[in-house]
């Protein structure tokens, strides 16, 4: 797989936008181990290697255990999660797969009820960020970081 073209270098200033995207959520109250789990679910749905790798190294980094990044995929089935990571997760998929699923009322209900207004419209922007990288990635076949080295 070869890397089609740079889009940092082409749209700078897009780059910098969405850069921006992500030191708001990065600045939010949102824990920074939830928001990795998040961005790597994301980006497994969508088939994204570059932010895959990314996410699931950035956690390890952080002190993740690889029992609990394993187990992103199949979250639902688990034991590693926390309630709230489970709202997140929840939310991260029916927010992402916009297409074959909505984010229902019950959804909405158990992300409300983990999260304030705020961390909740950060987990929306967070959302809808990933899914923008991971749509610049793929198309592009970003060739991951870990492989570069």
């Amino acid at each position: 797989m070869t890397q089609r073209m740079n889009v940092g270098k082409l749209a700078g200033p897009a780059y910098k936008a969405m850069a921006g995207l992500d030191a708001f959520v990065s600045d939010s109250t949102l824990p920074k181990p939830l928001l990795e789990l998040v961005w790597l679910r994301a980006s497994q749905i969508n088939g994204c290697v570059y932010c895959v790798d990314t996410h699931s190294s950035d956690a390890k980094q952080a002190g993740e255990s690889d029992a609990r990044l394993h187990a992103v995929a199949v979250w639902q089935e688990a034991p590693f999660f926390t309630d709230q990571e489970r709202a997140a997760l929840a939310f991260t998929e029916a927010a992402t797969r916009l297409s074959t699923d909505d984010v229902t009322d019950e959804i909405w209900e158990q992300a409300s009820r983990h999260f304030t207004e705020e961390e909740l419209a950060a987990l929306i922007v967070a959302v809808a960020t990933i899914n923008a990288w991971n749509r610049i990635a793929v198309p592009t076949r970003m060739t991951p970081e870990s492989y570069k080295s």
